[in-house]
């Protein structure tokens, strides 16, 4: 008997994570500088970690709402309304998730029937084509190119729609890229939209994380005539160093949120309690403590796309998130090939580009959310192999 023959095919079908994959490689040497783990290098803010403590000291271990805390929800509410500039009904338009990968796997399967196309923008995080794969979706997806600061074009997007287009996804701040999408174009994203009825998932994780005085986030949702037809996936994660607690959020029209929900009961049942806890504090106080890492970050930022553009890697520079994505097509070898040679050479662990997607071929993730130091040592590390190559 093979047991590999009982596998579901759509499971059989998809890739392991190309960040995972690598960083197995990693697992037990204490040798090696990391800049690939796309996490804060901050622990949870001491505040919320308190109210965490506090909650579990006071026996608040049970279930909660489907839907999440009723609390929580109503603070989601004025946070996103504050935030994204858009209005939702915390009783039935917000559902709180375990953290974003479920809100985005609960979306696909919510919208989604077998051969409905989702579209997407490579250079993306690794789980939105599986995830469409797992939901029996097509995944096709369109190229962010450097020259335009790995911003997707209106006009790419419409070469791709076809009578089977369900659902366009958009993740701005990026990961991997750090690209930023300007009103103009997202207007004319939100246009298109609009003319071939196509529902719009937005994963807005890094919104928080940009850095330039001269941009302000913008949501596809706050536009004329996209909230109706949006879902915006937000959480904890990134801004406020709460990865580990594992929480999210979605906010969309009633009818989206209630099938959605209905999944996430008979899976999660509720995110915990514990973590929801933590969030409600997050929301309520946690501003201060996000815009200090966000200073620290911005420096970082501007230091390693300088270095990286000195030694002979050109480097956009990320208008947000925490990651630097240097090319390396100079070097004539491919992404795998360059970071693997790093890390055996000069103990550096970076993400292959093609990782997140064909369109990321050529170059390599770096996530600056790590001490300056490590940095700065890593960096040599790239120096000295660059060097090799060329000896």
């Amino acid at each position: 008997m093979s047991l590999e023959d009982k596998i579901s095919k759509q499971v059989r079908s998809i890739p392991r994570s190309g960040i995972r994959d690598f960083f197995e490689l990693v697992v037990g040497r204490n040798d090696v500088i990391s800049l690939g783990v796309g996490e804060p290098d901050f622990s949870t803010p001491w505040h919320i970690r308190e109210a965490a403590i506090y909650s579990l000291e006071r026996g608040e271990t049970s279930y909660t709402s489907n839907l999440g805390l009723e609390k929580l929800r109503r603070s989601i509410a004025g946070y996103v309304a504050g935030h994204f500039e858009v209005s939702y009904d915390p009783a039935c338009e917000i559902l709180v998730t375990v953290g974003v990968s479920e809100g985005l796997d609960l979306a696909c399967r919510a919208l989604l029937n077998p051969g409905d196309e989702f579209i997407y923008h490579e250079p993306c995080y690794v789980s939105y084509a599986p995830s469409v794969t797992l939901a029996y979706g097509v995944p096709v997806p369109v190229p962010a190119r450097v020259e335009d600061g790995f911003v997707v074009k209106a006009e790419e997007i419409e070469k791709r729609i076809s009578p089977r287009t369900r659902v366009l996804m958009l993740n701005f701040p990026t990961n991997p890229t750090g690209g930023v999408m300007g009103r103009e174009e997202l207007q004319r994203i939100a246009e298109l939209c609009i003319a071939n009825d196509i529902i719009v998932i937005t994963d807005e994780i890094y919104s928080e994380l940009v850095y330039d005085e001269d941009y302000r986030h913008v949501s596809i949702a706050s536009l004329p005539g996209m909230r109706e037809r949006t879902i915006l996936l937000h959480g904890f994660s990134k801004a406020f160093a709460m990865t580990g607690f594992r929480l999210g959020y979605s906010c969309a029209p009633p009818e989206i949120t209630e099938a959605m929900m209905k999944i996430h009961q008979y899976s999660m049942l509720c995110a915990p309690i514990t973590s929801q806890v933590a969030a409600l504090e997050a929301l309520e106080n946690g501003a201060s403590a996000v815009a200090s890492m966000r200073r620290d970050y911005k420096r970082r930022r501007d230091f390693i796309v300088r270095e990286f553009n000195n030694m002979g890697l050109p480097c956009h520079v990320p208008g947000g998130a925490f990651y630097a994505f240097p090319e390396i097509r100079s070097s004539g070898m491919s992404s795998s090939e360059f970071a693997t040679g790093l890390l055996e050479s000069q103990n550096v662990a970076a993400v292959p580009g093609d990782a997140f997607g064909a369109s990321g071929e050529g170059f390599l993730r770096c996530c600056y959310a790590t001490d300056i130091e490590l940095i700065k040592r890593a960096l040599e590390g790239f120096r000295q192999f660059l060097a090799s190559l060329k000896g």
